[in-house]
């Protein structure tokens, strides 16, 4: 009853449960991704974390959520089609390569 009376908004139902929890999971699935070197695997993983968003946009009625996390998945997905075909090659410039390479050119 007090946490009630604290939050509001707390979910009431199995499902209700069930799907924010699901979109909290993809949450950190989608900002571990970002920290991945690997395309392929950040690709993945915004693939799983933007579909199970997508669930959660649709579980709340969110128009827009539901545009911009089905976008993502889809962007994701083509993306992660040509990695596998071969036809997206990625360049390899990290800070420590740009970094070596201008010293190089200063020398």
């Amino acid at each position: 009853m007090l946490l009630e009376n604290l939050i509001p908004n707390l979910p009431q139902l199995n499902m209700e449960i069930i799907v924010t929890a699901l979109a909290i999971v993809c949450t950190f699935l989608i900002i571990y991704g970002l920290f991945l070197e690997s395309e392929k695997r950040q690709d993945i993983l915004y693939i799983i974390g933007f579909f199970g968003l997508f669930i959660y946009a649709l579980f709340i009625s969110s128009p827009v959520f539901v545009f911009t996390c089905l976008g993502m998945f889809v962007a994701a997905t083509v993306e992660l089609i040509e990695i596998m075909m071969g036809i997206h090659q990625q360049e390899k410039y990290d800070l420590k390569k740009i970094i070596r390479e201008n010293k190089k050119i200063k020398k």
